[in-house]
């Protein structure tokens, strides 16, 4: 990886690495423990199923999965897209309380496993309890950062993650770390939000409006560079137009679709002997 890609996301942060997970924990254990469960903006919807319908899931897999894993969090379906197959081990980077971990482990079933990591100790709490309504054998869930995936070498199959990765001060660490922990031919298939137009100054250096899946986005060029550099092929970014009526919904005061839009992000570790 070149410092470059690092420098990008640094310069764009323009926010204390501190600061901002301080912000991104805090928000979330907020999430996590209040009655109402979602925050009121950003990557959260108090109407939590019909944010996920807006996301992509149908009423089948909402209505999978027991109450309370489902917060409305989020910018996509990343297992609409992860083709998930029976007997897989799946990784889900910022799991929160565990709704697409639950939805993953029905593609994968008894032969499979499924690794949710979250940073905020509210969550994995939270997430472990629902291990239990879900009676979800095949699911458990570490507390750790994404960029110091707690998962030995090689030891997955495919990587997921909904709305998470733009909330970290270093997204080439992340993406290092990911292709670390898949074995050859293994692939990231992830739901986030990119840039589309330069985000005002006082947003991206708002603590809160990071947290809030704004502040911290990458644009497609640089996120496509930050796979490349970490060592992932067959790159694919493809924007969602439609997102942008949900994003809007984040923030009222701002004009949130002018600035950002979900993607659907994919990329593969090369097969050992497969040229890079």
């Amino acid at each position: 990886m070149s410092e470059n890609t690092d420098t990008t996301d640094e310069e764009h942060r323009n926010l204390d690495a501190a600061e901002q997970r301080r912000a991104v924990r805090n928000r979330y254990a907020r999430i996590a423990t209040e009655a109402g469960g979602c925050a009121d903006d950003g990557c959260c919807d108090e109407s939590a199923t019909q944010s996920s319908e807006q996301l992509g899931y149908d009423d089948d897999e909402v209505n999978s999965v027991a109450d309370g894993a489902d917060l409305g969090l989020g910018c996509g379906n990343p297992n609409a897209i992860a083709s998930l197959e029976t007997g897989d081990t799946v990784l889900d980077l910022g799991s929160g309380a565990g709704f697409d971990c639950f939805l993953a482990a029905r593609e994968v079933g008894e032969s499979g496993r499924v690794i949710g990591v979250d940073m905020t100790p509210e969550m994995v709490e939270k997430a472990r309890e629902n291990v239990v309504k879900n009676d979800a054998t095949n699911v458990e869930f570490r507390l750790g950062e994404i960029e110091h995936l707690p998962v030995s070498d090689e030891t997955v199959d495919v990587i997921i993650s909904n709305c998470v990765i733009n909330l970290s001060p270093n997204k080439p660490q992340v993406f290092r770390e990911a292709f670390r922990a898949l074995r050859p031919d293994g692939r990231v298939a992830v739901s986030d939000v990119v840039m589309t137009a330069p985000i005002p100054d006082a947003v991206r250096t708002d603590p809160e409006s990071v947290a809030a899946c704004v502040g911290g986005s990458s644009t497609i060029d640089e996120l496509r560079a930050m796979l490349t550099e970490a060592g992932f092929v067959d790159v694919e970014i493809t924007p969602k137009e439609d997102s942008e009526e949900f994003i809007r919904e984040w923030d009222d005061s701002l004009d949130l679709g002018e600035y950002i839009v979900s993607a659907a992000i994919t990329g593969r570790k090369p097969r050992q002997g497969e040229s890079e």
